[in-house]
């Protein structure tokens, strides 16, 4: 396998750290175990959960105004993969990548699934573009795409997901993901219900492509880039094209995509319930769609969206298999530390919420115990699990202290001297 840091220097810094990580390991296992929990048990299904990278996270993101770039950064799909290989080795928690079209294309998709598979990658959802005008393009977006008035251009919508489905084919992925920044800047702009109308037209072209074994995924997203209205605006917008669309279509939640303070957690249950619960984009927000990396603002938040997660998990209805992929952008920080944080972050509320005595929790429940109940909740949260994820990473093969591991190995100044600078740019990506 062709795998970027070299294994020797992860075996060096695993073997000066593993002698307090055993020790810490030991007394959360004695401690859990009081409490009636296998440890062992929890970190077999640490070593079992992973997460998707998305392949443009792999680069430095932007403010509204200014991209600043990194040195070494990746300028093509190639390098992020290179680079997206680098977090799952230390990590071991990211096993697939989440590609965008037309941002990655290239001449031979086989030939990039086999350059992914000898990093020990994969591909995940494919991802469409429909938000920005493409060089040669025909027609503009500045209408909108699936929902806009010009019939050419909605056409044009549903040709690029539809080639975007036939890439993924070839890439192994089994899953589209729409999200379009349609909607309107003023009233009065657009008819809001024709809209919705056209949109759903469009999007039924789409889901009607799908491969049998495929699904559809609809990303909604309350505001930006148009600022009055959105036409997928909300999960309640969602959930109904998905119920429209068909069985084959599931709701997307990208923790970033809601008004402020709105109860995220309770959105979860409400989607597995219908049997429309799609998957996740993971990241972290102060003020909107901020793209911060996931659990740096609200941990607490994510622990809780894990919570019901482990909730549906154990009572699937029709079905439990979400998709999950965190959606970031590093505009400060090297994205491989970032992916890598994030990556730890939500399997430790993954863990978290596995340690939750679910038979307590729903006795306090129902006996209307309220204090009870939460106490149950937050004792799981206020665990410290880090010993279980350093633990199943180094039985992975992965870095105990992968933040130092990672700088040791000097990968970014590395990659600063051999690959072409990205230069200055603007706007979100």
């Amino acid at each position: 396998m062709n795998l970027p840091i070299s294994a020797d220097l992860i075996g060096q810094h695993n073997a000066a750290a593993l002698p307090a990580l055993e020790d810490d390991f030991a007394a959360l296992g004695r401690k859990l175990e009081r409490n009636g929990v296998d440890i062992e048990a929890v970190k077999e299904r640490a070593k079992g959960w992973s997460v998707a990278v998305p392949s443009w996270g792999a680069g430095r993101g932007g403010t509204r105004f200014a991209k600043f770039p990194l040195a070494g950064e990746p300028t093509n799909i190639h390098e992020k993969l290179e680079d997206c290989a680098v977090i799952h080795q230390l990590g071991t928690t990211t096993p697939r990548v989440s590609p965008h079209f037309p941002w990655d294309c290239v001449d031979d998709y086989a030939a990039l699934r086999e350059e992914a598979g000898s990093y020990g990658l994969h591909f995940d959802a494919v991802n469409s573009n429909t938000f920005q005008d493409q060089p040669g393009q025909e027609h503009t977006y500045a209408t909108g795409s699936l929902a806009s008035t010009v019939e050419a251009t909605r056409q044009q919508a549903v040709a690029h997901n539809i080639d975007c489905i036939e890439i993924g084919q070839q890439l192994g992925s089994s899953a589209i993901t729409v999200w379009v920044g349609d909607g309107t800047n003023f009233p009065g702009q657009q008819d809001l219900g024709r809209s919705m109308d056209r949109y759903l037209e469009g999007a039924a072209q789409i889901y009607a492509a799908l491969p049998d074994d495929w699904r559809m995924m609809l990303e909604h997203k309350m505001f930006e880039p148009a600022f009055y209205s959105s036409v997928i605006s909300d999960w309640g917008s969602s959930l109904m094209a998905a119920q429209e669309l068909g069985d084959k279509c599931k709701c997307l939640v990208d923790l970033g995509h809601h008004a402020p303070n709105v109860n995220i957690e309770q959105i979860v249950a409400r989607l597995h319930r219908a049997g429309k619960l799609g998957g996740f984009h993971f990241n972290d927000s102060k003020y909107g769609d901020d793209d911060l990396d996931s659990g740096s603002i609200n941990p607490h938040q994510l622990f809780l969206v894990f919570n019901e997660l482990v909730e549906a998990e154990l009572d699937p209805r029709g079905g439990f298999d979400p998709a999950y992929m965190i959606d970031q952008s590093h505009n400060v920080t090297d994205p491989i530390e970032s992916m890598i944080a994030s990556s730890e972050t939500i399997a430790g509320c993954y863990v978290r919420a596995q340690l939750v005595d679910r038979e307590a929790l729903h006795a306090a429940q129902e006996a209307n115990d309220v204090m009870l109940a939460f106490r149950t909740l937050r004792g799981a949260y206020e665990t410290d699990v880090a010993p279980i994820l350093a633990k199943a990473r180094a039985e992975a093969g992965g870095a105990i202290d992968w933040l130092g591991t990672y700088r040791a190995s000097q990968y970014r100044d590395r990659k600063a001297q051999e690959r072409k600078a990205v230069g200055l740019g603007a706007g979100i990506v």
